[in-house]
């Protein structure tokens, strides 16, 4: 699943460990959701997008998804 969590982190200056301290999760949880080999989970996918201001649906593409 593509995410737009590498550019937001950017955005904002932010490591891969500052935003697993800031949403309680591990540094290699938000690699492995940056590079698509883990889907997040549905509580761990909304804090990201809460951290972000954002709904889920904008930090997380859906469309390659099966229907």
């Amino acid at each position: 699943m593509k995410t737009k969590i590498r550019e937001l982190r950017k955005q904002r200056k932010m490591s891969q460990e500052d935003l697993a301290d800031a949403v309680g999760t591990t540094r290699q949880t938000i690699t492995s959701i940056e590079v698509g080999k883990y889907t997040a989970s549905l509580t761990l996918a909304y804090k990201i997008a809460h951290f972000f201001g954002m709904s889920i649906e904008e930090v997380f593409d859906f469309s390659d998804l099966d229907q």
